[in-house]
């Protein structure tokens, strides 16, 4: 094994071993879909990228970091109050085209995303936004901030280079989001809270 050289008074950065976001999640039937959808386009382009399993489908409504060692107990009380306070109707989402995240030339993720379908996850991710300032969450994440959101469903991962194209479109009903742990590195995803969207 290469040896490893450090600058003086430099230590590695801490691994992340655990993360934390709110989501939306798909209902049973409509992940089997998507799961279809993206067998389909992966067949189309011949990928071997590996898939997503149904039950770790989702849409991030915001991202809250990842962190070493296990999550702030502090972040996740604030991340809870402020979930909270939301008070929205239900919604519809819908996701009519597929493309591939990141530079052409280096694989990457292979996305649902949507038009004016996804405008009401734009509401409740400006909704959370607020939310997680009135809490006082901490520094802002720029993943966090609402102009940087663009709402999608990941379905595979070390994908090659495909140009968006239209796809059968996928919808469903939003009535509630969760907050999420996920396990860095491990696939796994614990739900650690739910609300519902009741207006």
């Amino acid at each position: 094994m290469p040896e490893q050289f450090w600058l003086p008074g430099l230590e590695a950065p801490p691994v992340a071993t655990d993360g934390l976001f709110f989501a939306v999640l798909p209902d049973a039937n409509t992940a089997a879909s998507i799961t279809k959808l993206s067998q389909q386009i992966r067949g189309e382009i011949r990928s071997k990228g590996k898939p997503l399993a149904a039950n770790r489908l989702h849409v991030t409504l915001s991202y809250l970091g990842n962190f070493a060692g296990g999550l702030p107990q502090g972040l996740v009380d604030a991340a809870i109050k402020a979930a909270a306070s939301i008070k929205m109707e239900p919604f519809s989402v819908e996701f009519d085209h597929a493309l591939r995240f990141g530079p052409e030339h280096r694989p990457g993720p292979l996305v649902l995303a949507g038009g004016d379908g996804v405008v009401g996850l734009h509401t409740l991710n400006e909704a959370l936004a607020r939310a997680l300032q009135n809490v006082e969450f901490g520094d802002p994440v720029a993943a966090r901030r609402p102009e940087h959101y663009k709402p999608h469903v990941t379905l595979a991962y070390g994908m090659p280079y495909m140009a968006a194209r239209p796809v059968e479109a996928v919808s469903w009903n939003v009535r509630e989001f969760v907050l999420v742990h996920s396990l860095v590195g491990l696939t796994r995803h614990i739900e650690l809270a739910r609300w519902t969207l009741t207006g």
